[in-house]
């Protein structure tokens, strides 16, 4: 199984968001950040906006943050957001479908419980899980410039513990 890079980009998004709590981050550094195309990483940061993942405030000083606290966004249906129109098998287009197979087949009943099994397990992570005493991860999205950074209302913000790299 491969995920679509639209699935990638958004929790690499929502992570980035996660570890700079408190600021708006802008959709370039978050781009720069996760090597992903603005445009790209545009049309993610919409869905997430969409879906409520994601606050956005537009214009020069505009920027993205977390809607809701990092422990109450489940990874799994971030993938399931961004992966439900993606057909895992072919036999899952019907409108497409030309496989000889259709009628007989076994294996898309156990696929279908193989994707079940991978998000169930997806279920019991959240953005917390993945960000909290994270401290490569930190390194890696801090905001390098705090002057670019805009503070966000505190309603916003979520304490991440921060430990040591040594």
């Amino acid at each position: 199984m491969r995920l679509t890079t639209r699935t990638n980009l958004a929790v690499r998004a929502l992570m980035y968001c996660a570890v700079n709590t408190g600021r708006i981050a802008r959709s370039a550094e978050i781009a720069e950040a996760c090597n992903s195309s603005a445009n790209h990483l545009a049309q993610v940061v919409n869905t997430l906006h969409a879906n409520g993942y994601l606050n956005a405030t537009r214009g020069r000083m505009g920027g993205v943050s977390l809607a809701r606290s990092a422990s109450s966004i489940n990874i799994g249906a971030v993938f399931r957001l961004f992966e439900a129109d993606v057909p895992f098998t072919e036999c899952s287009q019907l409108e497409t479908n030309t496989c000889p197979l259709v009628s007989a087949c076994r294996l898309k009943l156990a696929i279908r419980r193989a994707l079940e099994a991978f998000y169930r397990e997806m279920d019991l992570v959240t953005l917390e899980d993945l960000v909290v005493g994270n401290g490569q991860l930190e390194e890696l999205f801090r905001m390098s410039d705090m002057t670019d950074a805009l503070a966000c209302p505190a309603s916003q913000n979520v304490a991440l513990r921060k430990v040591s790299a040594g």
